[in-house]
């Protein structure tokens, strides 16, 4: 879907898009739904891994939009972002919005033990003092790391593309029913299920030592011979998910559907999630999944990568036309 802007009067001079290497996809995508080219800017990495970047073009007094996720590399996206806030601060660009698909650090979000940081507040203040004016960032780990940034932003969520998508796969499903990976998920599993009108289930992880990571124990709810749509934010080495869809199976369930917004999959989650019995994977475009991890899952179950891109481009139009953002979703 092209959107023309020719006739709208912004708030600041015409969009300008930039974006980085860490999601190309999405920022191609973006371009064309908002029939707006990418800007030219070169990106270069000397010997010593130092990045240098330089723009083809004046933004001066321009609305400017740089489209970068922030997964693996990490570090070398995160740097490309910071070093392209900078570049365009200096540039005098009009305004300045970071448009980060998937944020990285937001698993680190608080002080839970002693003498260790809070990284996502680091990240929070590098993004603002690199020179951005705003973000948009799409389901962060945790809500209250929307308090750890000084500047305005957008935090989107996917799952409305998600719950659209399983919205149409439901009259092929079998009394389906929602499965969260844990109590931390409860509420955004429960508003999936409310919007699907199907009910909920969850598993409850306890960790048995300190030094141990969690491990699912009971699963609360019905998912005795109906289908199972299993949710969660992100899948990061899989160990949640998979865990999920065996205690799920364990329990009566039938097709078992694997549905998050970030595939991060970090090794070893494809293996975990290959052995796993999970029959249909829904995510979406957030992180670029390599191919050869792509080829692994198509071999064992349906994969359906949902695209993001006109849900980001239009929240681009409105920010820059000064409209709601909330009226997307009747908020």
């Amino acid at each position: 879907m092209d959107v023309q802007l020719e006739n709208d009067s912004g708030m600041y001079g015409d969009i300008k898009l930039f974006a980085g290497t860490g999601n190309r996809a999405v920022a191609e995508g973006i371009s064309e739904y908002l029939n707006i080219p990418l800007s030219g800017r070169d990106i270069i990495e000397f010997p010593n891994e130092n990045l240098w970047v330089r723009l083809h073009n004046s933004a001066r007094g321009q609305d400017v939009y740089v489209i970068q996720s922030t997964s693996r590399p990490v570090h070398r996206n995160l740097m490309e972002l910071l070093i392209m806030l900078q570049t365009l601060r200096l540039d005098s660009a009009g305004r300045v919005t970071a448009v980060i698909p998937y944020l990285c650090y937001t698993r680190s979000d608080k002080k839970d033990k002693p003498r260790v940081p809070i990284t996502a507040r680091l990240i929070a203040d590098m993004i603002e003092i690199a020179g951005a004016d705003r973000y948009m960032t799409l389901d962060m780990h945790a809500g209250q790391i929307q308090g750890f940034f000084s500047i305005p932003g957008d935090v989107l969520t996917a799952f409305h593309i998600l719950s659209d998508h399983l919205h149409n796969l439901l009259p092929s499903m079998k009394d389906p029913v929602v499965l969260t990976v844990d109590l931390g998920f409860a509420k955004k599993g429960r508003n999936l299920a409310a919007e699907l009108d199907i009910p909920i289930a969850f598993i409850e992880k306890r960790r048995m030592a300190s030094d141990n990571p969690a491990e699912a124990l009971t699963l609360i709810g019905d998912t005795q011979d109906r289908d199972v749509i299993i949710v969660d934010d992100e899948v990061d080495t899989g160990g949640s998910m998979s865990q999920a869809a065996h205690l799920a199976k364990e329990h009566g369930g039938q097709t078992i559907y694997s549905c998050f917004v970030h595939p991060v999959f970090s090794p070893p989650a494809i293996k975990r999630l290959a052995n796993a019995p999970i029959d249909r994977l829904i995510t979406t475009k957030s992180i670029p999944i390599p191919p050869e991890d792509l080829k692994t899952l198509k071999d064992n179950m349906k994969v359906e990568i949902m695209d993001i891109s006109s849900l980001l481009g239009e929240v681009i139009r409105r920010a820059h036309l000064g409209k709601s953002v909330g009226a997307m979703f009747d908020e």
